[in-house]
């Protein structure tokens, strides 16, 4: 019995890191989640196979990454907004979007990771994410097991059926990949780490009391803002000060949560006044990317699925203070 339940907390203790191995190959928290819940029922399928195996971590890695690419075989990439058009000439409400498996997804700032490493908070981070999707999948998952989990060659040899030699060169190839992109998202990589209290606290105030002038003084002169699943987003201080008031009316007495989200990235989640009985509902996930204390973008996501799997309320009391709730 005492091995039983051994071999349950292995499962158990790898389904955490599992997940956020499967996020950074699908660019979603959603893909991520249910590519963990296959993998876990093939775990425990194949499960007298793998106990003999010398290496059960390495088998149940095999398991996730062949869910992950079978998944990915006929996905299209996903990227954020920014990385797929211009910023909006004109300002006006955004209209135009794309089915939610165009995007990359924010994911909770939970423990994603092998509890062993400490692993750089920037591969977690939205712009990471972004940069993974332009690589094929099996060069995706050998950059993420050498380079950020940092797995020697024959581990990921292991756990992929490759040779040592293949994986080298799929990481090289990868590497190569990623040194000649040129995604605007690429630009927010190395923000502030901790973000200024002061300035959340600001942001918060300023929002909430939709003080559109109070908004603009926290952004860098070319500061963006982003919406997915609407494919516009909006850069510079007056195309912000038009978008703030293009859509007043939908934001005016929103409340923010503060959360976290993507390597500790200062983050909000906005609830709106449902307009029938005085209760506030969820409308998006905010992750500010922070620079030299002054905002260089924000992604506003809107999906109220989000709420769910970042363990929100559904519903929020009006009159409650929230700036001390999720800190």
């Amino acid at each position: 019995m005492s091995q039983k339940h051994g071999e349950i907390d292995l499962i158990e203790e790898l389904r955490s890191e599992l997940i956020g191995y499967c996020y950074r190959m699908m660019g979603s928290i959603f893909e991520a989640e249910d590519a963990v819940q296959d993998t876990m029922l093939r775990v425990w399928q194949n499960w007298d196979q793998i106990r003999q195996h010398s290496s059960r971590k390495a088998w149940m890695y095999r398991i996730a990454t062949n869910v992950c690419l079978d998944r990915l075989r006929n996905a299209k990439r996903r990227a954020l907004p920014m990385d797929l058009s211009e910023p909006a000439a004109i300002i006006m409400e955004p209209r135009d979007s794309m089915a939610r498996n165009s995007w990359v997804w924010p994911a909770p700032d939970t423990a994603y990771d092998p509890v062993n490493i400490v692993i750089s908070r920037e591969t977690i981070r939205l712009s990471f994410i972004a940069i993974m999707q332009l690589l094929p999948p099996r060069q995706r998952a050998v950059l993420i097991l050498l380079d950020v989990f940092r797995w020697s060659a024959n581990e990921v040899a292991d756990a992929m059926g490759m040779t040592a030699a293949a994986v080298n060169s799929a990481l090289q190839r990868a590497r190569a990949t990623i040194a000649q992109s040129n995604l605007r998202s690429d630009d927010l990589q190395g923000g502030d780490v901790q973000a200024d209290q002061q300035l959340l606290a600001r942001y918060m105030e300023a929002f909430e009391q939709y003080d559109i002038e109070a908004l603009l003084a926290l952004f860098h002169e070319n500061g963006s803002l982003s919406m997915p699943p609407f494919t516009m987003w909006v850069r510079g201080s007056s195309n912000l000060s038009s978008f703030y008031n293009t859509t007043r009316s939908h934001c005016l007495d929103s409340r923010l949560l503060p959360i976290r989200a993507n390597g500790n990235s200062p983050a909000f989640a906005q609830y709106v006044p449902n307009g029938r009985d005085g209760l506030l509902t969820p409308w998006s996930i905010q992750i500010l990317e922070v620079k030299h204390d002054k905002i260089a973008h924000i992604h506003h996501f809107i999906d109220s699925e989000l709420f769910v799997r970042f363990g929100l309320p559904t519903g929020l009391d009006a009159n409650q203070d929230f700036f001390n709730i999720y800190r």
